[in-house]
């Protein structure tokens, strides 16, 4: 079991439970997947880019990514139906902590001038959305063989259901959230 899943059994639960007055451990706030997504803009018609953002992602995830194609035709945006657009990521259960944990210890500590994550990330579903500039702060990745740094948009989905709830469940889980970055 990894080790952010047992301190949410253990610790986070009933510290949610007391905060967001709540009866029920089963009305308490879980995340239920972590999607990461890499858009590749005019890189995605280069193979051998596209070859490398995939090996990329599979480093940082654990798991190999797919290849997310155009639904439209939109000119204005030189985009044709069926085309590359990214590569997408879905992490659930166990690999999912050991992302979170990686993230929140590792990969958010090494960026440069990092000040905290927006609070404004939250959505319409209590989802928590945010996206990282340089891909490479991630020690899995080798920065001597990136081609080109490319940005990852990073989305929580929780069962959560109120804004409070899905802003106390990320600080319990030590997610730098700077409430007062707008």
């Amino acid at each position: 079991m990894p080790r952010l899943k047992s301190i949410y059994n253990k610790e986070i639960v009933s510290s949610l439970m007391s905060k967001l007055s709540l009866k029920n451990k089963h009305d308490v706030p879980k995340i239920d997947k972590i999607i990461l997504n890499m858009g590749l803009g005019e890189d995605a018609s280069d193979n051998k880019k596209l070859k490398a953002c995939v090996e990329d992602i599979s480093l940082i995830a654990g798991q190999k990514p797919i290849i997310t194609k155009f639904k439209k035709s939109i000119s204005n945006f030189k985009t044709r139906k069926g085309s590359n657009a990214g590569v997408k990521v879905t992490l659930r259960s166990q690999k999912m902590y050991e992302f979170l944990d990686r993230l929140v210890n590792i990969a958010l500590p090494r960026i440069k001038d990092f000040r905290g994550l927006s609070s404004k990330g939250i959505d319409n579903s209590f989802n928590y959305s945010f996206g990282i500039k340089e891909h490479i702060i991630f020690p899995e990745v080798n920065f001597d063989k990136v081609d080109k740094i490319r940005g990852l948009d990073i989305t929580i989905v929780m069962s959560s259901k109120s804004k409070k709830g899905t802003l106390e469940l990320l600080k319990e889980f030590n997610l730098p959230i700077n409430e007062k970055k707008n």
